[in-house]
Parts: C-alpha cells; structure tokens; sequence
C-alpha cells in the first residue's frame, strides 16, 4: 500500500504540471476576507479530495493547524489513538505555505519563512470526535502561487515540495509548549484595558530556498526506499541536515519517474537550507521619520 504522502505528491504533481513539468493554469475565487484562504479550499475539495481511498478533512476555521488532514478511515477506525504518531498509511496531516517570488525571480523568503504562532514540527497533535488528543505525522506543503499573466483569476504553482515536517523540526516538545495553554498580561495602560497576548512568532527554513527545488515537483520523505515500492518515484537528491549538538539527520528527495531521467547520478545536498545571521536582540518598530531637521 503507497504511503498517503506519496499518494498526495502524485496527484498534486499531475494537477499543477503537465507531462513535461510546465505548470497548468487554474481558477481560484476571489479572497473574502483576510482570513480566507481560496488555495486551501481548492487543494482540500478539488485536488486531494479525489484520492482512492483516502478522505480529506479540511481545517474547521482559521488559524487551525494543520489545514488539513489526509485519512484511511477504516484503518484508523481499527487503530488505539496511541499508533499514529509514526504512520504513514493510516493519517496525515498537511499544512500549506504559500510563497511568491521576488522581483529577481527567486522565491520570496527563501531564508526563512513566517510559522506564525505554531512551529513546524513531523509531528501534530489533532483530536478526535471524542476530543482525545491524537498526535499524528505531519507534512508542509510549500508552494509558489502566482498570477497567470495571460488569464484573469487563473494561478499556476512554478515550484512546489510536499516536506515531510521532520526536516523542518523534530521537536514535540517545542511544538507543544508553544502550541499550548500560555499565561498572557492583562489590566495593561493607563485605563487597564490592554492587554498583551503573548504570542510567539516563529521562523523557520523554507525549502524552496533551495536552489534545486526550484521551478519543479518534489517530494521529500524520511525513507530511501520510496521508488522501491512505487515505480512512479524516482530518487533525485539526499539531504543532510546537521544537528547542532548530534550527528547528521538524511532525507530523500523523489520525483515524478518521468522528471528524473536528467539525473545520471543522485546528489547530496549538505545543509542546503539558506540561513541567515541572527540576534538574540529584536530591532526596534519601524521608526517615523520626518522629512527635515529640528532645530536645538
């Protein structure tokens, strides 16, 4: 049985390119409202909700993590809540990054990319219908979505990466502390009626900043025998990433069988992700400047 990541690359590679790797334009509705998310919608109802066997349950609202989550629910129905945490067969779940390019043509961000409040992490925690909590595998999304120069409220998607989270982040524990219940201030000002929400806001890698995933469909995923299993795979790039304080961490980077007959050999990519230099210190809100010199 293909792995529910794998069986979610296949079909989002066939939606958005064609048999030579050229995005395919598609319709998007307009935006309602900040919140609203007309990409999120599409890939829940048009593109993942077609997958033989697997249902897609999207997000109920916003700022829910993860937008979705891909299920066998059979196989789930038969399982303890317990069982999750490291299957790829039964439940995924899968939040989306949308990105754009810069006017240089490369992918905004590609440093380091917003997680807003929730770290990325190979593992979530979702609950059932009973509200237990049930933590489950994690994959992200990345897209660059830009606006079809020849057609009015069409898109195309000119690179795209379904990233197992574990690349990202392996640390449950962060996830939880900050996804978690957090003490904020209140009675704040001089009214007592401010008050600070306390919310963190995260940065994390972007893989589209990676030169080689770039302008193409890949799917990275902590097992090296994918295209073993399903002949529609094919092994194009290792990733290596170093822990800081333990050895290196490996992932594998497929694609479609028919997008890698250029590859002669399988590369590794040591510490691909671009990183900038960071403070500890937070710069300061962005100043007000006047147009002219005070006197004194």
């Amino acid at each position: 049985m293909t792995d529910i990541v794998s069986t979610a690359f296949l079909a989002l590679r066939e939606r958005f390119f064609d048999e030579v790797g050229r995005a395919v334009p598609f319709h998007l509705r307009d935006k309602l409202n900040t919140q609203d998310d007309p990409f999120d919608e599409f890939l829940a109802t048009n593109v993942l909700a077609n997958l033989a066997g697997i249902s897609c349950a999207k997000a109920s609202g916003p700022l829910i993590t993860p937008d979705m989550v891909l299920y066998r629910r059979e196989s789930c129905e038969l399982a303890g809540v317990d069982e999750f945490a490291e299957d790829f067969n039964r439940i995924v779940g899968i939040e989306v990054k949308k990105l754009n390019r810069t006017k240089q043509g490369g992918v905004a961000r590609a440093s380091g990319l917003d997680y807003n409040t929730t770290p990325p992490c190979g593992r979530v925690r979702i609950y059932d219908a009973a509200g237990r909590p049930v933590d489950i595998r994690s994959s992200y999304l990345f897209v660059c979505l830009e606006a079809d120069p020849h057609r009015s409220s069409q898109f195309v998607c000119t690179a795209l990466a379904l990233v197992d989270g574990s690349i990202l982040n392996t640390d449950f524990e962060l996830y939880l502390s900050i996804t978690g219940e957090r003490r904020k201030r209140i009675g704040l000002g001089t009214f007592g009626n401010g008050a600070d929400r306390a919310r963190p806001m995260l940065i994390f890698a972007n893989p589209l900043g990676v030169t080689q995933l770039d302008h193409a469909a890949t799917l990275i995923h902590p097992e090296g025998n994918l295209a073993a299993i399903n002949p529609e795979l094919g092994l194009v790039y290792e990733i290596e990433r170093t822990v800081p304080v333990g050895g290196p961490h490996r992932f594998y980077c497929y694609r479609v069988s028919y997008d890698v007959s250029e590859f002669d050999c399988v590369e590794v990519l040591e510490d691909p992700f671009p990183t900038p230099k960071r403070d500890t210190r937070t710069r300061p809100r962005g100043r007000f400047r006047l147009p002219f010199q005070l006197g004194g």
